[in-house]
């Protein structure tokens, strides 16, 4: 008698099916393989802050070792508000409008799955950060794509295109500011006209701020460029959902320890979610992530100009090698053109350089919905020692030029 089944299923979700794993990821693990300086994903190689490993040590000895309250310890959520009040402004409750998430990651997609009904559309700027896409098919929305331009030194989205992506069917917009993978810092100008869309079709905004202190100064002005949030715009603060992290700015990224300020009702929603997809973040770093939010303004004065440094020497040393680039305004990448080295995609020069030049970088079509957008750009990041900056740009001194 067969035992084979009468009807074959697949095996696979049709949502899983659609999207693939992690270039980001996978590239690290190219280097790792070839011995490749990593300049691909974005995490410093450097050791974490000594006071801010301390903290985590002291709690872990005090025995915050068992579940938190599932949205956050209330020494954590208080710091949050304190440097959100300071930093932004705003006077935010602990009690009703935080969610510590595990990481920004879980972050973005606790409150989409919490606001995003099936085929609801969701506006994203492309290029986009990786994760964005599976995130929204995830939550059954419907992805709008509006393109940023590389223009004058910058990039920018033309305001036609991205009224014309609105309508009665968008949920929200997705903004990542300042903007992984181009380096962008959105203008005080351009976050208004968003805001304006947002209110006038009703929809929301999901932020995306862990690069919140890292901006370079302006060359117009002198001084460092504004990091202006959504949620501080009229209009804006009940229907803005501020995702972030202490990933970036405290050198921490595998503590998986971020957190969403978002309205009372989302808020409440976004919890729900929450506790089903993770229940809570690590205890012990939560409280060492109380410490960390009551660092004075000097420590993140010093973060700015410590990348604004590294970003000074890796630029000039990519123009050398042949790229086609530009100064970053904030976060700590840069896109670079590829197409003088002759080369028939991103993803062929990205495996030329890991495994016969020795400096891993991610292929840009990851971070757009056709491989073809980004088919001649990869993204370099700079957050790393100076030691293994001087290492990579001794290699990429060998490129050749098609």
């Amino acid at each position: 008698m067969s035992t084979e089944p009468r009807i074959v299923k697949p095996r696979i979700s049709a949502k899983a099916a659609s999207f693939t794993e992690s270039v980001i990821r996978e590239m690290s693990r190219e280097a790792a393989k070839y011995g490749a300086v990593n300049l691909g994903q974005g995490f410093p190689d450097w050791a974490a802050p000594e006071d801010i490993k301390q903290k985590a040590m002291e709690a872990i000895a005090a025995d915050h070792n068992q579940y938190a309250i599932t949205w956050g310890v209330k020494p954590f959520r208080d710091a949050i508000a304190a440097k959100t009040k300071w930093f932004l402004g705003l006077d935010i409750d602990p009690e009703a409008e935080i969610t510590v998430t595990c990481g920004s990651t879980e972050g973005m997609i606790a409150a989409m799955l919490a606001t995003v009904s099936p085929g609801d559309e969701v506006i994203l700027f492309e290029p986009f950060y990786e994760n964005y896409a599976p995130d929204a098919i995830l939550s059954d929305a419907v992805p709008v794509h509006v393109p940023l331009y590389r223009r004058e030194g910058t990039f920018s989205f033309d305001r036609e295109e991205l009224r014309a992506a609105f309508s009665e069917r968008t949920k929200a917009i997705i903004i990542c500011n300042p903007n992984n993978p181009t380096g962008k810092v959105f203008s005080r100008d351009e976050m208004e006209y968003i805001a304006g869309l947002c209110r006038e079709f009703d929809a929301l905004c999901f932020t995306d701020e862990i690069y919140e202190h890292i901006t370079y100064d302006d060359p117009a002005t002198g001084r460092p460029r504004e990091h202006v949030s959504m949620a501080t715009l009229p209009g804006m603060r009940e229907r803005t959902v501020v995702v972030n992290s202490l990933s970036k700015t405290y050198s921490v990224t595998g503590w998986r320890v971020g957190y969403c300020i978002a309205p009372p009702d989302i808020t409440s929603a976004i919890r729900k979610v929450h506790d089903f997809l993770t229940v809570g973040a690590a205890n012990p770093l939560q409280h060492a992530g109380a410490y960390a939010m009551s660092l004075p303004p000097e420590y993140y004065e010093e973060v700015r100009t410590e990348y604004q440094r590294k970003r000074d020497f890796i630029v000039p040393v990519l123009r050398e090698a042949g790229f086609d680039c530009d100064l970053p305004e904030g976060a700590y990448y840069v896109m670079a053109d590829i197409s003088g080295f002759g080369f028939a995609n991103d993803v062929e020069f990205t495996m030329h350089l890991i495994r016969n030049i020795g400096v891993a970088v991610v292929p840009m079509s990851s971070f757009y919905r056709e491989s073809s957008g980004g088919s001649q750009m990869v993204r370099f990041c700079f957050c790393k020692r100076d030691e293994t900056l001087e290492a990579a740009a001794e290699r990429l001194m060998t490129l050749k030029r098609g």
